[in-house]
C-alpha cells in the first residue's frame, strides 16, 4: 500500500526537443496516509529553460545554475520510488522525462515500468467526470481541495495537493479526528497517552450495508477499477485485510 504521489517541472514539453526535468516533487502515503517523507529536489537541466515554461513554474536559469544535476540525485530517487505504486496527474509526461532522465544515464537502471506501478489521475478523473475540466485546479474546486497557495506551478506543492485530491477521489481521508486529537496530546518521545473509556458506555449500533447500497458500493469500485485499469486501491486493503 506503499504510494508516492508524484510531480514534475520541465524545461519544455517534450523530451525529443531534448528537455529536461529541472524539479521533483514527490509525497510518500501508506495505507492512505501521508507518512510525513518527502522528496524534493532541483536540477540543473545543462541547458535553456524555455520562456513558456518560466511563465509556469516561475524556475529561472539563474536559479538552477548551482543545483545538482539528475545524475547526482539518480540513486537516491530511484530509491526513494522503487516498489510504490505512482500516483501522477497525467502520469505519461511525467514518466516520459524521468525514463529520457534514467536513459541518459547509460547506467542500466531500470524504467518506471520496470520498479512501479502507476495510478494516472487524470485518466481516473476523465472516467469519473466525462466532458469536464479535469485540471489539477478544476478538480480541486469539484472536489473542495484548499490550492490556495498554488500561484505558479511547483512540484513539492502540487504533488501535496494532488494528494489530498487522490484520497477525495478515491472515498476520501481515512484518518479520524481522534487520530489528530491524539497527535495533538503526545508526549514528547511520541507516545500516546492511554484512551479511558467508561465501562459504562453501551455498545455502539452497527448498521449494516443495505442490498441496493452494496450494488451501488460495488457499480462504484468497477469505475475506479476502469479508471486505474486494474484494481483500485479500495480493492487491494479489502484483500490485504482477508
Amino acid at each position: 500500500m506503499r504510494q508516492i504521489v508524484l510531480d514534475t517541472e520541465t524545461t519544455g514539453l517534450e523530451t525529443s526537443q531534448g528537455h529536461r526535468i529541472i524539479e521533483i516533487g514527490a509525497v510518500e502515503m501508506d495505507k492512505r496516509r501521508r507518512t510525513g517523507r518527502t522528496y524534493h529536489v532541483y536540477l540543473n537541466p545543462d541547458r535553456e529553460v524555455d520562456p513558456g515554461a518560466v511563465e509556469i513554474h516561475g524556475i529561472t536559469n539563474d536559479f538552477l545554475a548551482d543545483k545538482p544535476r539528475f545524475v547526482d540525485i539518480a540513486d537516491e530517487f530511484h530509491e526513494f520510488i522503487n516498489g510504490a505504486d505512482l500516483v501522477i496527474h497525467n502520469a505519461p509526461f511525467d514518466v516520459g522525462f524521468i525514463d529520457y532522465e534514467l536513459a541518459l544515464l547509460e547506467r542500466g537502471l531500470p524504467t518506471v515500468a520496470d520498479c512501479c506501478t502507476v495510478t494516472d489521475t487524470l485518466v481516473m478523473a476523465r472516467s469519473l467526470h466525462p466532458g469536464q475540466r479535469n485540471t489539477l485546479d478544476a478538480l480541486c474546486k469539484r472536489y473542495e481541495v484548499d490550492n490556495s497557495q498554488r500561484e505558479l506551478h511547483g512540484a513539492l506543492l502540487d504533488a501535496e495537493i494532488l494528494s489530498d485530491l487522490y484520497l477525495a477521489m478515491t472515498g476520501g481521508q481515512v484518518t479520524l479526528s481522534l487520530d489528530a486529537e491524539d497527535e495533538a496530546h503526545a508526549g514528547a518521545g511520541g507516545r500516546h497517552a492511554p484512551r479511558r473509556v467508561s465501562a459504562d458506555r453501551p455498545k455502539l449500533r452497527v448498521i449494516r450495508a443495505s442490498v441496493d447500497e452494496t450494488a451501488a458500493h460495488e457499480a462504484w469500485l468497477q469505475r475506479l477499477d476502469a479508471a486505474v485499469g486494474g484494481p483500485c486501491v479500495w480493492r487491494r486493503v479489502e484483500e490485504e485485510q482477508r
